[in-house]
């Protein structure tokens, strides 16, 4: 039997929320939602990504927003039926604004609105080519001058850059550039993507040999193009570069290879950029309307410096260096750190038939990669999930649909299964000498990296190696350097013929001083984390990952970041905010984030 209650209650919060959005009553849909309620908007209110809470928060946003927001029609998505669970009516959503189309969210509770998630999708007038709106791709008949495909296409790649400007650039030819750069394709934004390495990919083949996804593939597709069904669970990292470098070639993408950015400075009157390159050896002056810094979700590489480097006899190397483990067979090595890059190179070491130790400077969370799958995010991201109508991007809105103030609470019964499916396990690694955490609340991995990106290890095989005392522990900061090895605080020695400080990368807007000026830097503020006052991601409370994908305080100036699941998510919006912009459209922007620490 069809659940008429939650669809009866759905309906008549849905056509009190449509009466007073067109009363113009900001005050009247804040009384339609609970006292401890979320609105997480995805642009499609704000123009930013941006989360308010209660009937207050709602009511500031709508003040400031809702006459040209033109929001309306809130209606249960075609196909979908509301349910119930627990006390709380989930239900689908499709609605209106004045310049686009969204989708969300609802959750209803006592027969007011619990949590809201609305997301713009699509733009009125300038909709995706696709579906039943693909484009033809030839003209049938005969027509002399007629250009082909790969005609106007070697015409596009030659001029753009050079006789035509590019409406928007982005800096960085990962995934997150790559996945963008698809997105703005589709609009019609004329975009280039720059690169310094020497082929789109190359990010993910020039890391360690043995640097494969430790998410599973369900979670890592790209926008509009899914990985095979024979692909591999967790792909290794050579087989995601030829994906990424096939991606960009039939997504059309303009990808400048083997390009570095110089410099960057803003020209507000004109509002437009002007962008020193170096192609290939040529400098090529850009001059895009909006610049995007899709350098990842990290900055440069932190790589510290100890007394005593002069005198060191053996090599050292950032993570990011780091060739692989064939040349040290035989060798003793040193890695300074305990997370992802730490744990995969002491691994791929020890295979090689290298002697390693591993220093762990801090706790570290650990949750294995099947347990993860399993538990974590199987009700999400699985072919079972896939099998049970839950797609990819329907997966993606559930989880954006989950408020950053509350989701630690969804997550802590997660990882406390964890905890106990792999006690020996754990038990295992405390025996060995590993110190373990679960995140500052017991929230896990997935609340560690949205809040500052670091301190865990999806375990694909290094933690058994520690258990066995294959990969040996040290613990401590280290000291300095001696002609032989690494001198720790407490004055442990350890022998080293090579050393990889796996110590992680700065923040993201360490790129925009480089590139641009430190007053830019400064004035744009912290990159990645939530304000959640938890160790490294100090307060204020901001409620959304901080620059990522949205306004920031220097006009035109974008941050694009994360990883494969949140680049392909994500861009959608900016993108959606970069056409608009374009096209010339009113984007008035709620609550653009504040600065309040420099990062």
């Amino acid at each position: 039997m069809l659940d008429t209650t939650a669809s009866d209650q759905t309906q008549a919060v849905l056509d009190d929320l449509n009466a007073a959005l067109a009363n113009g009553d900001a005050k009247a849909v804040a009384a339609l939602f609970t006292d401890d309620s979320f609105w997480r908007d995805l642009v499609a209110v704000t123009w930013n990504l941006k989360t308010v809470e209660g009937p207050g928060g709602v009511e500031d946003m709508l003040n400031h927003q809702l006459a040209s927001s033109g929001l309306s029609d809130f209606r249960v998505q075609e196909g979908e039926i509301p349910a119930e669970d627990g006390g709380v009516i989930t239900a689908w959503i499709h609605f209106e604004t004045g310049t686009g189309r969204g989708e969300g969210l609802m959750r209803i509770r006592d027969g007011k609105i619990w949590t809201l998630l609305t997301a713009l999708y699509e733009l009125k007038g300038f909709e995706e080519p696709k579906g039943a709106g693909r484009p033809l791709g030839a003209k049938h008949g005969a027509d002399p001058t007629e250009k082909t495909w790969r005609e106007k296409r070697e015409e596009e790649m030659q001029t753009l850059g050079y006789d035509t400007q590019p409406y928007t650039l982005i800096i960085g030819g990962g995934q997150g550039g790559i996945a963008l750069g698809a997105r703005l394709r589709q609009l019609g934004v004329p975009t280039i993507i720059i690169e310094k390495n020497d082929r789109p990919g190359d990010s993910w083949r020039n890391r360690y040999k043995s640097l494969c996804l430790h998410d599973p593939v369900w979670y890592d597709h790209l926008p509009y193009i899914k990985f095979p069904e024979n692909w591999p669970v967790f792909a290794p990292k050579d087989k995601i570069g030829d994906w990424l470098e096939m991606y960009t070639r039939v997504m059309e993408l303009n990808y400048w290879a083997r390009t570095e950015a110089k410099s960057a400075s803003y020209d507000a009157a004109k509002g437009e950029w002007t962008v020193v390159v170096d192609r290939d050896g040529e400098e090529v002056t850009l001059h895009p309307k909006q610049l995007v810094l899709a350098t990842g979700m990290s900055g440069k590489m932190n790589k510290p410096s100890f007394p005593g480097e002069d005198r060191f006899k053996g090599e050292i190397q950032h993570s990011s260096e780091h060739p692989g483990p064939d040349a040290y067979k035989g060798k003793k090595c040193v890695v300074v750190g305990s997370n992802n890059s730490a744990h995969d190179i002491c691994a791929a070491l020890w295979e090689a038939g290298a002697d390693v130790t591993m220093v762990q400077r801090s706790t570290t969370h650990i949750v294995r990669s099947d347990t993860l799958m399993d538990i974590g995010l199987g009700a999400l991201y699985s072919e079972e999930a896939v099998a049970g109508g839950v797609t990819t991007e329907k997966a993606d809105m559930i989880f954006a649909s989950l408020p950053y103030r509350i989701l630690h609470e969804f997550q802590i019964p997660l990882y406390e299964q964890m905890k106990e499916r792999d006690k020996e396990f754990y038990e295992g690694l405390e025996k060995a000498g590993f110190r373990l955490d679960w995140g500052a609340d017991g929230s896990g991995l997935f609340m560690k990296y949205l809040r500052r990106g670091s301190g865990y290890y999806i375990d694909v095989g290094a933690s058994q190696l520690i258990i066995d005392g294959k990969i040996k522990l040290a613990h401590g900061q280290v000291k300095e350097f001696s002609e032989t090895g690494v001198v720790l605080e407490d004055g442990t020695e350890l022998p080293a013929d090579l050393v990889v400080l796996a110590t992680g990368y700065g923040s993201m807007n360490g790129w925009a001083a480089d590139l641009i000026s430190r007053e830019v830097a400064d004035k744009v503020g912290k990159c990645w984390g939530l304000g959640s006052d938890t160790p490294k991601d100090p307060g204020p409370w901001e409620g959304e990952q901080r620059n990522m994908w949205k306004p920031t305080q220097q006009e035109a100036l974008w941050f694009h970041g994360g990883n494969l699941h949140q680049s392909r998510h994500y861009s959608l919006y900016l993108a959606l905010q970069l056409k608009a912009r374009m096209e010339g459209l009113e984007t008035p922007v709620y609550a653009l984030q504040e600065v309040h620490h420099k990062g």
